[in-house]
């Protein structure tokens, strides 16, 4: 017993070491594949800007579809007891486990030409896939459940006596949620749409399936990451640095303090 305790800590430091190198070598390896001179000739093609101008483009809609429907579903979810809303958050967080490629079918079958929504749009001369709507689409459906996740904990966690104070002061439900339940839920707010945010920038395969990898209309950075592979290495490992600089710098807005918030620095300046 003796000697399991004094190998433990020395065990834990190997497996802390291997685990930690395994997560950093191949990103130091990316980050120094290429001569930082070199990168910007490598991003200077028009594909690559036209991938960077949808992926941005892309993102950007459906962080307002998400945020503007996500943020009211999910303190509607959490401040809101009825039957079955164990299942309606499990349906909802069910993007989460499943095989992008298949989220991509799955969009195809609901918004195709002979889907249930997609139908009736293509008989008025609407077509859905393999345009720009279907990347903000695939975006949405495979982004916004990290969204709603970290929403709904953030809301369930306001206290509610507060809530219900201002509503006995005469606060109308809106004011509530809008000058109350959504400061003291900006934390969590804020980590869940970096979540979906870098989720949404690195989405691949529903987007691929659903929207394709057209040049200039829907191929975004991953894409062109998969397209440029086979001509050049460098030319993708080029762009691969683009994108880890967007997730780093999206990681950093979800660990800045509290008190950086939008909401805290309005009530700061009022």
């Amino acid at each position: 017993m003796r000697l399991r305790s004094a190998l433990f800590p020395a065990l834990s430091l190997a497996a802390s070491v291997l685990l930690v190198g395994f997560l950093l070598v191949p990103i130091l390896a990316l980050v120094t594949a290429v001569a930082p001179g070199r990168l910007p000739g490598l991003l200077a093609s028009a594909e690559t800007l036209d991938a960077l101008r949808v992926t941005v483009a892309a993102n950007l809609v459906a962080t307002v579809i998400i945020l503007g429907l996500g943020t009211p579903a999910a303190y509607l979810l959490a401040r809101t007891s009825f039957r079955g809303r164990g299942l309606v958050i499990t349906l909802i967080e069910l993007p989460l486990v499943l095989p992008p490629a298949v989220a991509g079918i799955a969009l195809i079958a609901a918004f195709g030409a002979e889907g249930p929504i997609g139908a009736p749009l293509s008989r008025a001369g609407l077509e859905v896939p393999f345009t720009g709507a279907a990347v903000v689409m695939a975006v949405v459906f495979v982004a916004s459940p990290f969204y709603l996740r970290a929403a709904i904990a953030a809301f369930a966690a306001v206290d509610g006596t507060l809530l219900d104070a201002a509503r006995t002061l005469g606060a109308g439900r809106f004011r509530v949620f809008r000058r109350l339940a959504v400061p003291m839920a900006a934390e969590g707010l804020r980590s869940g749409w970096a979540l979906a945010f870098a989720r949404g920038v690195g989405e691949f395969g529903a987007t691929l399936v659903f929207a394709g990898s057209v040049i200039g209309v829907t191929q975004t950075l991953p894409l062109a990451v998969y397209a440029e592979l086979p001509v050049s290495l460098d030319g993708a490992i080029a762009i691969g640095i683009v994108l880890l600089v967007f997730s780093g710098a999206i990681l950093l807005v979800a660990k800045l303090p509290r008190t950086w918030t939008p909401w805290s620095s309005q009530r700061a300046s009022g």
